[in-house]
C-alpha cells in the first residue's frame, strides 16, 4: 500500500514537472513574440504603431497556422507531412471546379474536405500498413499531387465569380463585428479545439504515447496504426480548410496555392516548441508562434531588407528550434 502511494506520489510529480517545464516555455515564448514585436515598433514605427498591420495579420496567418496546427499533431505522434502544401492546392481546386460546374458552395465545401481526408487517409495507410517512412510517402505524394493540380488546370486560375452572395463565404472570409476577418475567428476556434483534442482528449493521450514510445503504446493496448492514420487523416482535412479560405478571401483559386509555405509552417510549430521527435507538443506555442513568423517577413520589409531574408532567417530559426529541441532532450537524458 505504502509503495503504490509512492508510485502516485511519484507520478503526480513527474507530470507536475512536465507541466510547469511546458508552462515556462509557453511564458518564454509569448515574451520573446512581445519583445519582436516591440523592435518592430521601434525601427519601423509607421508600419507597426498602426492598427492595419495586425489586422492584416489576422487576414494571412490562420492559413498557415490552422496546417501548423495539423502539423503539430503529426510531429507528436513522431512523423512528418511534407505533402500539406500541395494538399492545400489540390483540394481547393476541387472546390473550385465543383463550383463553377455546380454553383453550390456547400457541395464544393463537402467535397474539398473528403478530398483532404482522402489524400491524408492514403499517406496513414501506405506509412502504417506497408512500412514506407512518411518523410518518403508524404514527400512523393507532394510532388504528385502538385503535379496532378497542374495537369487538371493547365496552369490556369478559376475565378469563383458570385462566391461573395453564398453564406459559406460570409462565415468564413466575412468580419466579424465589420473588424475582424472571420478566417482569423475560426483559426482561434481550431486552435482550442486541437487543444483539448491533444491534452484533454482519449485520443490526444494516444497522439503522445505512440510519439513518445510506439512500443509501450501497442503494450499499453494503443492501436499504433490507427491513431497514426487518424492523425494523418485530420493533417489532411485542415491542409484542405486551409485552401478552401485562402480560395474564398482572393475569390480566386491559384494553381500555385501552397507554394511556399512549407517552411513556414515548420518553422511556426518549431519556435512554438513542438520537438520533431515526437512525443511532445504545444497547441498555445503554435498559435504563437504562427503569429510571430507571420510578422517577420513584414518586419524584414519593413525595416528596408530585401524579402530575400525572408527565407535565409526562416532557415536560421528552423535550425537553432531543433537544435535547443536536441540539446534539452540531452540534458534530461530522453
Amino acid at each position: 500500500m505504502r509503495q503504490r502511494n509512492s508510485s502516485k506520489d511519484l507520478e503526480m510529480h513527474v507530470h507536475g514537472y512536465m507541466l510547469l517545464r511546458r508552462y515556462y516555455r509557453q511564458v518564454g515564448l509569448l515574451l520573446i513574440s512581445v519583445l519582436v514585436i516591440a523592435i518592430f515598433m521601434i525601427t519601423s514605427p509607421q508600419v507597426f504603431l498602426s492598427s492595419r498591420i495586425y489586422f492584416t495579420f489576422m487576414s494571412t496567418v490562420p492559413f498557415v497556422g490552422i496546417m501548423a496546427l495539423g502539423l503539430t499533431l503529426v510531429l507528436v505522434s513522431g512523423e512528418i507531412d511534407m505533402s500539406f502544401p500541395a494538399v492545400m492546392a489540390f483540394s481547393g481546386y476541387v472546390f473550385a471546379t465543383i463550383y463553377e460546374l455546380t454553383g453550390s458552395a456547400m457541395l464544393g465545401f463537402v467535397g474539398l474536405l473528403t478530398t483532404g481526408a482522402t489524400i491524408g487517409l492514403c499517406n496513414g495507410l501506405l506509412i502504417t500498413k506497408i512500412g514506407i517512412p512518411s518523410i518518403i510517402v508524404t514527400l512523393g505524394m507532394q510532388f504528385l499531387i502538385r503535379g496532378a493540380t497542374h495537369i487538371l488546370a493547365k496552369g490556369y486560375q478559376k475565378v469563383l465569380r458570385g462566391i461573395e452572395g453564398h453564406i459559406l463565404y460570409t462565415i468564413f472570409a466575412g468580419k466579424v463585428g465589420g473588424m475582424i476577418p472571420a478566417q482569423a475567428v475560426w483559426f482561434v476556434l481550431l486552435a482550442i479545439l486541437m487543444w483539448f483534442l491533444l491534452f484533454r482528449h482519449r485520443f490526444g493521450n494516444h497522439v503522445l504515447f505512440v510519439g513518445d514510445n510506439k512500443s509501450a503504446a501497442h503494450m499499453l493496448g494503443v492501436n499504433v496504426d490507427k491513431t497514426k492514420i487518424l492523425v494523418f487523416v485530420l493533417m489532411g482535412i485542415l491542409a484542405a480548410f486551409a485552401g478552401f479560405l485562402d480560395s474564398l478571401r482572393m475569390r480566386t483559386w491559384w494553381p500555385t496555392m501552397g507554394e511556399g509555405y512549407m517552411m513556414t509552417t515548420f518553422a511556426t510549430v518549431f519556435v512554438g516548441g513542438t520537438s520533431m521527435f515526437g512525443g511532445e507538443g504545444t497547441i498555445f506555442g503554435t498559435f504563437v508562434g504562427a503569429f510571430l513568423i507571420g510578422s517577420l517577413e513584414a518586419g524584414i520589409v519593413a525595416a528596408g531588407l530585401t524579402g530575400f531574408w525572408t527565407q535565409f532567417i526562416y532557415g536560421i530559426i528552423i535550425l537553432i528550434a531543433v537544435a535547443l529541441h536536441t540539446l534539452i532532450r540531452k540534458r534530461e537524458g530522453v
